[in-house]
């Protein structure tokens, strides 16, 4: 060996590249080669199951960032519990029917009208597998794990044979019922909603403040100029009106304003406020009385001479705007449908599928959109003399999230399922879930309380069929036999054999029915809502594939989804077993722009992943997915991805030198044992499993922000800006086979191994690269599994030393930040140290057991009592610092100033340590020198 080559010892230039964007499809295609997931599954076939259950996208369109970060969370919880021991096979699963499809196939051209109702639902099965393929590639791409090739998709016949028997064992014990009652009806999509399927925005609408004139006063208030006041925020609904609802217990007062000949019944709390509002002068109050007092007065419909309104009792009126008297119309109102049942008012609808008032509300309003019959029926409150006042009103008001139109509420005959038999089971369910965060046990605990039955019928086509029969007699057949005789022809056909077939043809053969005594039966038009679909999955997916497991030990997906996936899912899952179908619920936020708005191509603010990788590779996603706090919404923007960027090249520059500088250790035959490491070696093995310990334990916490940032500090601050600082005046210097070398390339390697894996279910395209540079046994780092963690005697009292000096260490580096500062040296290899020290800190250097010098990486230093501190010492707690420039020449082998050089003739421009250890391990360079 060369002089000149002692130099450059742990300098081998290391070959990772970077290219990300082109590198990580080559090696994609190199695990799908080599089928590393099922090798994966393979090895833990043995091992305890998690079951991490995927909610499925919707099949339209190309994934989007809230995609990409909902999908790259789960992989990183696939992957690490891979690695840790347990069995976590991930089926990918898709959402494919619904609404937004049959509209899609309209934007495309296609006329339903030309069409049997199987052949359109036939180009919208086509039109939704052409959307998985798209999506499924995009999610792969992410570098997402999981059985691509065998995923779930609803419209499979088996998973709606499945989502069917769901649906017949909650009718077998009576949880299913057709009812006519106000539900979200979208005019927009022509079908019902449910809950999860609507989204609110602010809206400013018309209120109505106007009296009806009291026809029936029940002894209590006169008749004929005694008018109740009421108030509406839907002028468009009194049409429908039946009633008027006021509380039992407030103060009604009746009252005379100056020059009216009308007396005018509100709330006793709100005169003065309407009083100001209506510009009533002088206001007399004639008498207070008891709502309950009010009970059964009956009022004229404004409009309808015919129609008589009674005063009804309800538990729903505010006195924090309006009068105190509601005005009350059954058929668009949950609250009016139940105060109007309770006194046996007519459900009456006076509007259709597409929101039109139809004929019977009359000459006036047939035939008008909803909306626009608000000035109708203002204009003739005004002209009978019965509008007090006319206001806009800012309140939150629901829309159809897929269509962006608002909604009304509209009773319509609808299936049900029933919440309120089982509530009780389901809220003891969730009370054994384990929520992250924990606040979403509440979340879900209190929109089941307060929920409704589930309104399950949609009026469309493209979805699974409610398999009802119907008799002659219209009575509803839906028994075990019929509907497990469905379900088959499902498994079978798939669901269009509902549409194709007659009727008598999807009965079992031989079927008679006391409600058909002519044998004749007609069958169900209306699908199942899509929730139903999604919310069947723990039996079309879990209980059906044997590999896996029901309940899953988890649900991932946004917090959209209490009230969606996470809420049906266990509402069926309640309603077939008793159980929920989860043992634990995670929730992450929503994607926003840099600003904090929501995404949306109108606003030009989106950031797709595609555009992400092609620039910066998918490695940077998922870092970012990893960096960012999930629990909350997200705000993400290109520069966002830069920083990470910048982090993701120190994680990769930090593991290249880790590589380089043990690119000459054999693992197998230079290892040193721990106990026989250098002090500063065995201080950072001990750091490395602590650091271990604490990312395996946020692993197992799903605290991936945690990992993020325990990741950063520890290559910033325990390897970059210390260890391995100080590793170059080992690595680079020593003789390549000495104990002190080898003894630091053992935990270099380790740490390089630790972190590899540590890493790989965050960046699994770069780990898969170091692992090629690693002598592992395992082909692929994802068939490693997790670095144990090792504990050695005595690592306690270590720490502690080694800290205690990082506090005296940072003394010093103050100082030399301010010689540098001051020109007084460069680097810090120029500068000599003066350190003043009490007893106790001499003791702990002295503990240390090692070459202090080095650790401060100067090239001379020298240890005094504090007591001996020139006054232009820098003073600390416990030490005090004198930095001059270093005396002597360069030695250009480990660039520290001594005054040595030179003194063997043979190597001139040599220290005497470096030429110490050139000439007892390299003795061919000798001669080189003497030449």
């Amino acid at each position: 060996m060369r002089v000149k080559d002692t130099l450059n010892l742990g300098k081998t230039k290391f070959p990772m590249r970077g290219n990300l964007p082109v590198r990580e499809a080559e090696r994609q295609q190199v695990w799908e080669e080599n089928k590393v997931y099922e090798k994966r599954q393979k090895l833990n076939e043995a091992k305890p199951s998690f079951i991490l259950h995927d909610g499925p996208p919707y099949a339209n369109g190309n994934i989007h960032m809230g995609h990409a970060l909902n999908k790259i969370s789960k992989d990183f919880i696939v992957r690490s519990k891979s690695m840790m021991g347990f069995r976590a096979p991930y089926v990918p699963g898709w959402d494919t029917h619904g609404l937004p499809i049959e509209q899609q196939l309209k934007k495309a051209g296609v006329d339903r009208k030309t069409l049997s109702v199987a052949e359109f639902r036939e180009k919208c099965r086509e039109f939704a597998l052409e959307q998985v393929d798209k999506q499924r590639e995009d999610f792969k791409r992410l570098g997402v794990t999981g059985e691509w090739d065998h995923p779930y998709v609803t419209l499979d016949p088996s998973f709606e044979a499945h989502e069917i028997r769901v649906f017949g064992k909650m009718a077998e014990k009576g949880l299913i019922y057709k009812g006519k009652k106000p539900v979200f009806w979208s005019w927009s999509s022509e079908s019902a909603l449910a809950e999860a399927e609507v989204e609110y925005h602010d809206v400013t609408s018309p209120s109505a403040f106007y009296g009806e004139q009291v026809v029936d006063g029940q002894g209590v208030l006169d008749e004929g100029d005694t008018y109740m006041v009421v108030w509406t925020t839907t002028p468009w609904t009194i049409p429908g009106s039946e009633g008027i609802t006021i509380d039992a217990n407030f103060d009604y007062a009746v009252v005379l304003p100056e020059g009216s000949d009308k007396k005018y019944v509100l709330a006793a709390e709100l005169v003065a406020n309407n009083a100001e509002l209506f510009g009533w002068k002088n206001v007399k109050v004639l008498k207070t009385v008891k709502g309950a007092q009010l009970e059964n007065v009956l009022a004229q419909h404004p409009f309808y001479p015919e129609r008589k309104l009674v005063t009804m009792l309800g538990d729903f009126v505010t006195l924090d705007a309006g009068t105190g008297l509601v005005h009350t119309a059954p058929g668009f109102g949950e609250d009016d449908f139940n105060v109007g049942r309770q006194y046996g008012l007519d459900i009456f609808v006076p509007v259709d599928d597409k929101g039109y008032l139809t004929d019977e509300a009359g000459a006036d309003f047939a035939g008008v959109f909803y909306e626009d019959a608000n000035k109708i029926s203002l204009d003739k409150l005004e002209q009978a003399g019965l509008l007090l006042k006319e206001v806009d009103y800012e309140h939150s008001y629901p829309f159809d999230w897929r269509t962006k139109k608002p909604i009304i509420f509209r009773a319509t005959p609808q299936w049900f399922a029933s919440v309120d038999k089982i509530r009780d089971q389901i809220l003891d369910q969730i009370d054994g879930v384990k929520f992250f965060p924990d606040w979403g046990q509440k979340r879900l605990h209190n929109m089941i309380r307060d929920r409704g039955d589930w309104v399950i019928s949609r009026q469309r086509v493209w979805g699974v069929p409610l398999p009802i029969f119907y008799g002659e007699d219209g009575e509803p057949i839906m028994t075990p036999e019929t509907i497990e005789h469905v379900a088959q022809l499902v498994a079978e056909h798939g669901s269009n054999v509902w549409f194709e077939r007659e009727t008598k043809d999807l009965l079992p053969e031989g079927f008679t029915s006391e409600h058909s005594p002519n044998g004749t039966f007609t069958k169900e038009t209306d699908i199942m809502d899509v929730w139903f679909d999604s919310g069947s999955s723990h039996q079309g997916v879990l209980a059906d594939r044997d590999y896996l497991t029901y309940p899953a030990d988890m649900y991932l997906e946004g917090s959209d989804q209490y009230r969606g996936w996470f809420n049906s899912s266990l509402i069926t899952s309640v309603a077939f077993s008793g159980q929920a179908p989860y043992k634990q619920v995670l929730s992450q936020g929503f994607t926003l722009d840099g600003k904090g708005r929501k995404m949306s191509k109108s606003l030009g603010n989106t950031i797709v992943p595609e555009k992400v990788i092609k620039q910066m590779g998918a490695e940077i996603i998922r870092l970012w997915a990893a960096s960012v706090d999930s629990s909350a919404d997200v705000r993400v923007s290109m520069e966002s991805f830069k920083q990470i960027s910048e982090s993701y090249r120190k994680v990769r520059n930090t593991i290249r030198f880790l590589l380089a500088n043990t690119t000459d250790f054999d693992p197998s035959k230079d290892r040193v044992a721990y106990n026989e490491l250098e002090a500063i070696d065995q201080y950072m093995e001990v750091e490395i499993n602590h650091f271990t310990k604490q990312i395996l334990d946020d692993y197992a916490n799903y605290d991936f922000m945690d990992i993020y940032k325990r990741l950063i500090n520890f290559i910033s601050t325990e390897l970059s800006a210390f260890y391995l600082d100080v590793a170059k005046d080992v690595v680079y210097i020593e003789a390549a086979d000495s104990h002190k070398r080898r003894s630091m390339q053992t935990v270099l390697y380790d740490v390089a191994v630790r972190l590899t894996k540590l890493l790989t279910p965050i960046i699994p395209h770069t780990t898969e690269e170091i692992w090629e540079f690693l002598q592992e046994p395992e082909e692929f780092v994802q068939l490693a599994e997790m670095p144990s963690v090792e504990y050695h005697d005595g690592e306690e009292k270590l720490l502690s030393r080694w800290h205690d000096f990082m506090k005296v260490r940072s003394d010093v580096f103050k100082v030399l930040e301010e010689a540098r500062d001051q020109k007084l040296i460069g680097k810090s290899f120029e500068a000599q140290v003066d350190l003043y020290v009490t007893d106790s800190v001499a003791a702990l250097l002295d503990e240390l057991h090692a070459n202090v010098r080095q650790l401060l990486i100067v090239s001379d230093l020298h240890i005094h009592a504090l007591d001996e501190a020139p006054k232009t010492a820098h003073k600390f707690d416990k030490v005090a610092v004198q930095v001059t420039h270093a005396q002597g020449e360069v030695c250009p082998r480990c660039r520290m100033i001594k005054q040595d050089i030179g003194q063997d003739e043979r190597f001139p421009q040599l220290c005497q340590s470096c030429t110490t250890i050139v000439t007892e391990n390299y003795p061919e360079a000798i001669q080189e020198g003497l030449e």
